[in-house]
Order: C-alpha cells, then structure tokens, then sequence
C-alpha cells in the first residue's frame, strides 16, 4: 500500500459513523452484513449509511456484493492487512524480538532483509 491509499483508507476512517459501520462489518466477516441490518443496528438513517458505506468503497476498505434483493457488505481484510503492514513496514528496525510484543504485526513487518536480529539495536 502507498501512502495515498493509507490516507485514503485513515480519512474515511476518521468520522465516527463511518468507524462504528467499519467495526460492526468486521464482526460479521466472512458472511457480510446487509446494508438495511447495518443501518438498523448503528441506528443511523440507510440514505446516510449508504453515504458512508459509498466512502468505505471508495478507500478500498469494504466491498459489496448483491444477493436477490439485499446488497451484503463486507470488509476488505486484504486491505486491512496492507494498511496494518503500511504502519508497521520499519517497525522495530528489522528486529522481530522486539516486534513480538505487537500482535498486529503481519509476518513481513519484521522479515529477512532488513536489519537483521545480529546487527546492533540502541532500542
């Protein structure tokens, strides 16, 4: 991920509606939510919650599928990942001692290639 698409991806996270719809999507992976029981759920109006869902589609972070009648959102977790690897893409400075502590970490963050566990580290 490059950084336009993580501050794509943290600007539509950055509005309390759109981070509640975000947050109960991804409590409901792999099966998806409709968008009509999201709505009901958060208690927010379905014109506005599908503005909002519109953003999360746009920053790449939920996808949506039609199913008969209902159109089933969920979350993209492929793009969670590279945003999530996107902060962490020098965490610790190679060393996967240190990044043990952070369960967040994907496996790249830390991998073979950058400075290794035998070089110096002044943590």
């Amino acid at each position: 991920m490059d950084e336009k698409h993580a501050l794509l991806a943290f600007s539509a996270l950055s509005q309390s509606t759109r981070l509640a719809v975000f947050r109960l999507l991804i409590t409901h992976e792999p099966e998806g939510l409709p968008a009509g029981e999201a709505a009901r759920r958060l208690e927010v109006p379905q014109n506005s919650l599908s503005t909002h869902l519109a953003v999360l589609t746009r920053a790449g972070l939920i996808t949506a599928e039609r199913r008969s009648r209902s159109i089933i959102y969920r979350v993209r977790t492929e793009s969670i990942a590279a945003l999530a690897e996107f902060l962490l893409h020098d965490c610790c400075r190679g060393n996967p001692l240190v990044c043990a502590d952070l369960d967040a970490v994907p496996p790249s963050a830390c991998a073979a290639g950058r400075l290794s566990s035998e070089e110096n580290y002044d943590g």
